[in-house]
């Protein structure tokens, strides 16, 4: 599909806002149907890998299905190392405003679904060394494994793959596998299951982008150098190192 960049943007913004309300309204409906944390964090992960990998099959051949800044960065990054083709500047700082300004609205609709406050802060803290190395380690998964399907013309496993890439980075990682500024941006807003402090938010992003730095080192480590770039304006579902969606 030959989208527009109004079209694109708005592909990023309504995927990344009802990724965002999947994770959040989960988390909410999870917390009034159990009090086992267990079950609420399996129901919530479910949830997530349902909803993302449909979000990743529909909005993929319009935007790439990003959903996520570090993977949008680095797919310019990735890109312009390649000589052009794929993602400009232009498209960057497009996208990057409508993911989180998508998130943010996202986490709002979850709240208004369930009559919580409309904006509320999370006060869910998440300060700790062991939760930043989890967050990096689970960006580095994903921007590994987005980038990777890409290198083995296997983007079209994408919807499955990265969806059940999230589902499992839930349960292995120590900080529930956030790995997208923008979804935890978002996710400060809504003082629910799913949130998480605003003093917390600065230092998982940074984790976020140091694990994304590592994600694309390790891809030239195991694939090699990027074959030349693609001619065309964006990354479409299909084409080689094609940037792929992320999530929570």
């Amino acid at each position: 599909m030959n989208a527009s960049l109004r079209q694109r943007t708005l592909a990023e913004a309504v995927g990344s806002a009802a990724l965002v309300a999947v994770v959040v309204g989960s988390g909410i409906q999870a917390t009034e149907l159990t009090r086992d944390v267990g079950v609420q964090l399996l129901a919530n992960s479910l949830a997530t890998v349902f909803g993302l990998g449909v979000l990743i099959a529909l909005l993929g051949p319009v935007s790439g299905a990003h959903f996520n800044p570090v993977v949008t960065l680095a797919a310019w990054y990735t890109d312009r190392r390649r000589s052009g083709g794929g993602l400009s500047g232009r498209d960057v700082a497009a996208y990057l405003p409508a993911q989180t300004a998508g998130a943010i609205g996202g986490a709002i609709l979850a709240d208004a679904m369930f009559a919580e406050p409309l904006v509320r802060w999370s006060t869910h803290d998440r300060s700790s060394g062991h939760l930043w190395l989890g967050e990096l380690v689970a960006t580095a998964g994903l921007v590994l494994l987005i980038f990777g399907l890409g290198r083995t013309a296997r983007a079209h496993f994408a919807p499955v793959a990265v969806a059940s890439y999230i589902g499992a980075a839930y349960w292995f990682t120590s900080s529930t596998s956030f790995a997208n500024p923008a979804v935890t941006v978002g996710r400060a807003l809504t003082d629910t299951f799913a949130g998480i402090a605003p003093a917390s938010v600065g230092p998982f992003i940074a984790a976020q982008l140091i694990g994304a730095a590592l994600g694309l080192a390790l891809v030239t480590a195991v694939f090699g150098r990027a074959a030349p770039a693609r001619t065309g304006p964006v990354p479409v579902q299909g084409d080689p190192e094609a940037a792929f969606p992320t999530i929570p």
